[in-house]
């Protein structure tokens, strides 16, 4: 049998129906197939048309997984994440094609690559403090890059689900929020009561008119559309390198680190950890476990300082009183110039 119909039947049918995978998924296991089909082709001396599903062997596998290491000079955690989609595959072989069975089953064997996990960044609480000092309200998207940078931390979700998120995803009246997260799963979260009230008023007053196509969408672009990850990418990074030192920097992410840094939060506060595991929507509990690894010995009136500000309405915000401040100050002069 040929390789070809099998690999259709993975994308099109297995992937989306069966197993239900989302369609980031779908393209980062089609990745792996534009670099593994040529390179089986040329392991056999074959043309890819050519390729049959018994070419297919844990020995080949396992050279692929040496040629992106040596040749491409990809990292572990890269190796491992192209052997996750070649062993889905061999599970779908192992279901549909039964006798194939015993080479599905010695794929599905291979082991991932050990290496040194990466240090987890994460901001301690009084450089968030500085982070949102940091944005100027007076500018067009000032009070946008406030409430998202609060809602980054808030809820500790991904730039991809930030940038996904529907107006109508967002109860004011129970200061809820859903996220739609990794396998199109909806998670709720309760938000503070300062990230609740800042993403009303956002709504109601200063988000931008977006275009047709992007009506439902939360954060919206200068340019009238969605909000892309990559856009969130940005804006985070642009206030973090106005806050931190360069030697900061270079182990933080810009987005991920208002995930781990919720995350600590909450271990500081004493929730447990199924708690965070929903928060963040980690598939299991080990994801989250990496956080008891990290420091917790920081000062507690930071802490509470913090909460303070989390907690409290904006009449109170003096970012938000100078908001308000050079507002009325523009409606003034705009007044003045009507006379």
């Amino acid at each position: 049998m040929k390789l070809a119909p099998c690999i259709h039947q993975f994308f099109h049918h297995y992937l989306p129906n069966i197993r239900g995978m989302s369609h980031h998924t779908i393209v980062s296991y089609r990745d792996t197939f534009k670099l593994f089909v040529p390179f089986a082709a040329q392991y056999y001396g074959v043309k890819v048309n050519s390729l049959r599903l018994a070419h297919i062997s844990s020995e080949l596998i396992i050279a692929f997984l040496d040629h992106l290491q040596q040749n491409r000079h990809n990292l572990p955690k890269t190796r491992n994440l192209r052997l996750a989609t070649l062993k889905s595959f061999a599970k779908m072989i192992r279901l549909v094609y039964p006798d194939h069975r015993e080479m599905a089953e010695k794929i599905i064997h291979i082991p991932q690559k050990r290496f040194q996990r990466s240090l987890v960044g994460f901001l301690y609480q009084e450089e968030i403090f500085k982070v949102f000092q940091s944005v100027d309200l007076g500018r067009k998207e000032g009070f946008r890059d406030y409430t998202l940078l609060h809602l980054l931390y808030d809820s500790g979700a991904r730039a991809s689900e930030i940038s996904t998120l529907n107006l109508d995803y967002f109860n004011p009246n129970q200061q809820t929020i859903a996220i739609l997260g990794k396998g199109d799963r909806f998670r709720i979260i309760t938000l503070e009561n300062k990230t609740s009230e800042l993403l009303e008023l956002y709504i109601k007053k200063y988000r931008i008119t977006p275009k047709p196509l992007y009506q439902k969408r939360i954060f919206i672009s200068q340019r009238g559309e969605q909000l892309s990850r990559h856009g969130i990418y940005r804006i985070c990074k642009k206030y973090l390198i106005k806050t931190l030192p360069p030697k900061r920097l270079k182990i933080i992410n810009p987005v991920h680190s208002f995930r781990h840094s919720r995350a600590m939060d909450l271990l500081y506060r004493g929730h447990p950890l199924t708690d965070i595991q929903n928060r963040l929507g980690h598939d299991n509990l080990q994801s989250t476990s990496i956080y008891l690894h990290l420091d917790l010995n920081r000062r507690r009136y930071i802490q509470r300082e913090f909460i303070r500000h989390m907690d409290s309405v904006l009449t109170v915000d003096p970012k938000i009183e100078q908001l308000l401040q050079w507002e009325c100050k523009e409606d003034i002069l705009a007044w003045l110039d009507k006379l």
